[in-house]
């Protein structure tokens, strides 16, 4: 395969399965394990469902920890095809639990499995993709975590039919195990990434997997200089052993500034991603007061308007460039959080309970635009060479522990502070856009060695802002360099 065909390849046999495995696991058990939630035992078994269903995110942090460690001396397709493996026994630990634990168990090993996935798949197509058609690639992860969470939600409502209660679960959660086989199948038979083959001092076979991405000869000019911009941008960064800790010193690579981006993982949780994905069953069931069957298909069907929010998104990305995505996306979750707190705090209102479902929709159009895919993406970009798959792995574990906290919390306080728990959710969304304003450049059309010069060549970070406005974009449509390398 070559150029465009690899690219889709990579594209729905890996990206694809992965994310959708993010999703559908993430959003599954929220409505699909109805913990009874009245009587004297309805805090208890409200933190028991928040406890199971945090199981997964607690150890998908680790599972994205160890990639740090892992994800350069495994290799990209050794690690996702690990974390393809290991979700697979997760998932059948879970479809055969005949007791709690052993479904808990299945779920924190899926969790493990998930969390390598999330972390290395997102840098794999990056350092895989070409600069102009990066953006695009990448947020394709957030349409694909959308479509799980709306699959979830219509397969749970499907098994909610089948009244005999062991089939209806173990079916639905049997259904994700055919996207690890698909990863597990398929990732040996695409384009290792060029970088890492650079990393390795592989130039030859880097080259090769440049000619075959970019669909060009191998001794092409665009080829020949993109490999050398990636061989130059290494040999700088070579010069000095990047550890993990430099980060709090100062140094040429400015790594304090590139790890702002783990802070786009806490916005993306605390702005209300997974409590509206997790949690929306329970919040029409409760705020509505609508029957189970009813408060299903109304989830389903916000869940399914998210994933088609997200094709605005994928438009967006390389048009608008990062910064305004991130902006729009922040501003608008904020004010549907606002409007949220005020509509639920009329209890018995049934006016303000329709008002109050029509902005989880309006939500689950703001969210996509932003923070369901550009998240993931924005830390493989501005990251070192040498440290991009530590980076990444660091930030998708600041989602996943945020994830954690929000998924073990928010079943108690919905049931004990009500509309007041919206609030924290508005305040943090409308804190992203004058925080992206001030600390965040501009990648939009440029290479990964175009944003690296940038953090070497600034002095702080407002430098890095204006350097990312001036410094002319010195890629051409076709992903290959104009003349010299950049680096």
């Amino acid at each position: 395969m070559q150029g465009e065909r690899i690219e889709l390849a990579q594209i729905f046999l890996v990206a694809c399965p992965s994310f959708i495995l993010f999703g559908y696991n993430q959003s599954g058990v929220g409505g699909l394990v109805d913990f009874p939630t009245t009587g004297a035992q309805k805090s208890h078994n409200a933190t028991v469902q928040g406890a199971v269903i945090a199981s997964y995110t607690i150890d998908a942090l680790f599972g994205s920890l160890i990639c740090t460690w892992i994800g350069d001396i495994l290799g990209r397709h050794r690690t996702i095809f690990t974390g393809a493996l290991i979700a697979l026994i997760g998932q059948a630990l879970e479809c055969t639990a005949y007791a709690l634990a052993q479904f808990t168990v299945g779920r924190v090993i899926l969790g493990f499995g998930v969390g390598m996935l999330a972390a290395t798949v997102p840098v794999w197509q990056s350092e895989c993709a070409s600069p102009n058609k990066r953006g695009r690639n990448v947020v394709l992860a957030g349409m694909f975590i959308a479509f799980g969470f709306s699959l979830t939600q219509w397969v749970n409502f499907g098994f909610f039919q089948i009244q005999e209660q062991p089939t209806s679960w173990r079916g639905s959660l049997t259904i994700p195990t055919l996207f690890s086989f698909i990863i597990m199948s398929s990732i040996f038979f695409l384009s290792e990434s060029p970088r890492l083959l650079v990393l390795r001092n592989r130039s030859d076979s880097a080259q090769q997997s440049l000619a075959s991405l970019r669909g060009k000869s191998i001794t092409s000019p665009e080829v020949l200089n993109e490999l050398h911009s990636i061989e130059t941008s290494l040999e700088e960064s070579s010069h000095s052993t990047i550890r993990l800790r430099d980060v709090f010193s100062k140094n040429e690579d400015k790594l304090l500034y590139r790890f702002l981006c783990i802070t786009l993982q806490f916005f993306q949780q605390m702005s209300g991603g997974t409590l509206i994905s997790i949690y929306t069953p329970t919040i029409f069931q409760g705020d509505l007061d609508l029957s189970a069957r009813m408060a299903k298909i109304l989830a389903a069907c916000a869940l399914s308007w998210k994933f088609l929010s997200c094709f605005v998104g994928f438009f967006i990305i390389d048009r608008v460039g990062r910064r305004a995505a991130f902006m729009i996306s922040g501003g608008g979750m904020g004010l549907c959080m606002v409007a949220m707190a005020v509509s639920t705090s009329f209890i018995g209102n049934h006016t303000a309970s329709i008002i109050s479902a029509l902005f989880v929709f309006i939500y689950n159009f703001f969210l996509p635009l932003g923070f369901l895919g550009i998240n993931f993406l924005y830390p493989a970009e501005i990251a070192p060479a040498r440290l991009r798959v530590a980076v990444q792995s660091i930030s998708t574990a600041n989602q996943w522990l945020w994830m954690f906290v929000v998924a073990m919390v928010t079943p108690t306080a919905i049931a004990q502070v009500g509309y007041q728990y919206y609030i924290v959710y508005a305040v943090i969304s409308l804190i992203i856009p004058p925080s992206v304003c001030l600390f965040y450049p501009e990648t939009k059309n440029r290479s990964l060695e175009e944003v690296d010069q940038i953090f070497r060549e600034s002095t702080s970070i407002s430098d890095a802002m204006k350097a990312s406005r001036k410094l002319p974009i010195q890629n051409d449509v076709s992903g290959g360099l104009e003349g010299k390398a950049v680096v």
